[in-house]
């Protein structure tokens, strides 16, 4: 166990984090995020971030990580992740990576294919211009700087035209060139790795129960207190479920009904993207959840008994 590794994967939803933490509290284990919204620390009742309560009951890591307005990557992550997991080796203690992200996952455990690093200036000056002359001036310019780049994205993919064409102002290569480069895993560690699976109609009960909890509980009113900080519009760039529909609904141009209707909705096809990555990006072992997570929790105890 002195270099083993727990990652509790699954969809939104699917009750992952009250499963890691009760995995990572029989071990004496701390938790370790991979989820990529749980990652902002201005964040809390919309990502089904872990209460206050159970923040504090065991240790957790990064999932303060990033401020509202950062752009998050997959490979900061994983440097970030590999830092906490050779903590925890140290010290003789097991980290329980858990989250919906698998991307940020295999970035830690296969690793990504290098990137040159980024430049704030450069970015700054090719945001002005866009703001300027609109995106598809700027996919024009990639098209003649990385022909193939601009082939894959699409004309309005603001973010991607950006990043493709940073990429080459900074490290004088296109993205293909950086892409056949061999991946660096940032992290050597025995993987135990576990996909937690909800039959689609019971996954979609969760959702709506979810989505129901979190406006109850106040989601309407961190987001108003996010707007009068001054996020917004980091807010607005960051598109995520929930924040989205509690800004619309701040702005008056949605009710409460509706709002409830298109979070669920948006929610189920992110569990359902999520479930594709899964099945066809990551090596885990999969457990169905619907006895419960007690089960799952046993399931995995026992299993770490077994040869890796």
């Amino acid at each position: 166990m002195r270099r083993t590794l727990i990652a509790i994967m699954g969809v939104t939803a699917s009750g992952k984090t009250a499963v890691a933490e009760s995995v990572a509290a029989s071990l004496g284990g701390e938790v370790v995020c991979a989820d990529a919204r749980q990652l902002f620390r201005d964040l809390e009742l919309g990502t089904g971030k872990p209460t206050r309560d159970e923040l504090a009951a065991l240790p957790h890591h990064l999932f303060d990580l990033h401020e509202l307005g950062e752009q998050p990557t997959a490979g900061r992550w994983a440097l970030a992740a590999a830092d906490v997991c050779e903590s925890c080796f140290a010290r003789d203690v097991v980290p329980v990576v858990v989250g919906g992200s698998g991307l940020y996952l295999n970035a830690l455990r296969e690793g990504l294919h290098p990137e040159p690093p980024k430049d704030a200036s450069v970015r700054a000056a090719l945001e002005s211009e866009c703001a300027a002359s609109g995106v598809a001036a700027m996919h024009a310019r990639l098209r003649s700087l990385d022909p193939g780049s601009a082939d894959r994205l699409a004309p309005r993919d603001r973010q991607r035209i950006l990043r493709a064409l940073e990429v080459v102002q900074v490290g004088g290569h296109v993205l293909a060139w950086w892409r056949e480069r061999p991946r660096e895993a940032p992290l050597a560690a025995e993987w135990r790795a576990y996909e937690l699976v909800c039959d689609p109609v019971a996954l979609s009960e969760r959702i709506e129960q979810r989505t129901r909890f979190m406006w109850e509980s106040g989601l309407l009113e961190e987001t108003r207190a996010l707007v009068e900080l001054g996020h917004e519009s980091s807010l607005r760039r960051l598109a995520a479920i929930g924040y989205d529909e509690a800004l619309d609904r701040l702005a008056g141009t949605i009710g409460a009904s509706e709002a409830e209707r298109r979070m669920n909705e948006r929610t189920r096809q992110l569990a359902k993207r999520q479930r594709t990555w899964f099945r066809h990006q990551t090596l885990a072992e999969r457990i169905a959840v619907a006895s419960g997570a007690d089960r799952a929790v046993e399931h995995i105890l026992a299993g770490l008994h077994e040869p890796g």
